[in-house]
């Protein structure tokens, strides 16, 4: 226990949190945004501690560094802009993707530096890399609610540092000795139980303070990707707003890596073989008579599936777009991405040759909801471009046309 917090025996993480954000508030240490509690916690000095980055050598050799988008690492990204260097920053809550890179104008002064290494230079100046970015970060800058001398992390309880970390390793965007850095106030360093930390915690390698840099010399392996058997499948579905996590999920399928959710392993040891060859079997069946029910001629090809006399029948729909695929890419690779994501629509209507395809279906809600699903998409090395259909963006539902 440092700099005036002081933590009982068998502290929880939450203990911990709560302790440093009320002493930095009732020393006032604290500074905007107020109050700290919940946050990555400001503090006055955080600009001093930030500019400390400048002497280190992991910060002078790196080329591409990515730092959190935290009021308090201000500095750090100011200093990263001021060296020329390419600055990332994650996109809040990882709701569009997982970075965005900071662009700032041609000949840009000194003022609009400032501006673009905050929250709001974030918005204005940025252009967004998704996971076919080929980002190669050299250096991670990361916000802390506490921090022990060891190297142990503990943020602000909303694990995104660390899935941010995780998802970099499974692009292959950090390396396992790209160092970690986190800047905190003197009375964040505090010690903490390593029995309270998890397999995918994040672990930093220096800390800097206003009055200090510590090398941690961390020995504790820091995350090697998602750790997809520890989630289940109702933590993943709250996750669901994170579209690139589940593009994520859907690309390491493919390779083949085991992404067999907690529950999911339960429900596989305990299916009956028979049953599961069954229902297999009628689903390629079903699958083949659709195939045979379907019009392909060339590059256009338009499918119903079992829904179509509803379709029929009805007579109104709302169709999203889907651009930018690849040439290499088959309208099957794009219907099991569809199944996968739980966004199969009534109607697909593939047109490669344009790299396009239009996906119907049967209200506006359930189309926004395929377009939530399916945002981030990568296929064949690209991220699909996925939006609801020009004439159908203002409207919630139009008629279809009756040619079959």
């Amino acid at each position: 226990m440092e700099g005036g917090v002081r933590l009982r025996a068998g502290a929880s993480k939450w203990d911990v949190r709560e302790k440093v954000w009320d002493y930095l508030e009732a020393s006032g240490l604290a500074d905007f945004p107020r109050p700290v509690h919940r946050r990555i916690p400001n503090f006055k000095g955080s600009h001093q501690a930030c500019c400390s980055i400048k002497q280190l050598d992991v910060f002078n050799r790196a080329c591409e560094i990515k730092v959190d988008p935290d009021k308090p690492l201000e500095g750090v990204r100011l200093a990263a802009l001021q060296a020329r260097k390419t600055l990332l920053v994650p996109t809040p809550r990882l709701r569009t993707g997982l970075f965005n890179k900071i662009v700032p104008p041609s000949g840009a002064t000194k003022e609009i530096l400032r501006i673009c290494a905050t929250s709001q230079g974030i918005k204005e100046y940025s252009v967004p890399v998704g996971l076919d970015g080929k980002a190669r970060v050299d250096l991670v800058v990361v916000g802390s609610v506490a921090v022990s001398e060891k190297g142990w992390r503990i943020g602000k309880g909303e694990g995104y540092a660390d899935m941010e970390y995780a998802m970099m390793v499974s692009m292959g965007a950090v390396q396992a000795d790209t160092p970690v850095i986190t800047i905190v106030h003197d009375c964040q360093v505090v010690d903490i139980a390593e029995d309270l930390l998890d397999d995918h915690d994040l672990t930093v390698d220096y800390i800097l303070t206003p009055t200090r840099t510590i090398k941690t010399n961390c020995k504790r392996p820091k995350p090697q990707g998602i750790i997809w058997h520890k989630a289940t499948r109702k933590s993943y579905e709250m996750l669901g707003k994170i579209p690139i996590l589940k593009s994520l999920r859907y690309r390491e399928k493919q390779i083949g890596k085991d992404v067999t959710l907690q529950d999911e392993h339960s429900d596989l040891a305990n299916a009956n073989p028979p049953a599961a060859l069954n229902q297999e079997a009628m689903a390629e069946n079903t699958r083949s008579q659709a195939a045979m029910g379907s019009a392909q001629i060339g590059q256009h090809y338009v499918e119903n599936d079992s829904l179509s006399p509803r379709l029929e029948g009805s007579g109104m729909i709302t169709t999203v777009y889907v651009g930018n695929i690849p040439p290499s890419v088959r309208v099957s690779k794009l219907k099991c991405a569809l199944r996968e994501f739980h966004a199969t629509p009534l109607r697909l209507n593939w047109q490669g040759a344009q790299h396009r395809a239009f996906l119907d279906y049967k209200d506006k809600a359930t189309a926004e909801s395929a377009v939530s699903s399916l945002k981030g998409l990568s296929l064949g090395g690209n991220t699909l471009r996925v939006e609801l259909a020009k004439n159908q963006r203002n409207k919630g539902q139009v008629e279809i046309n009756s040619q079959k």
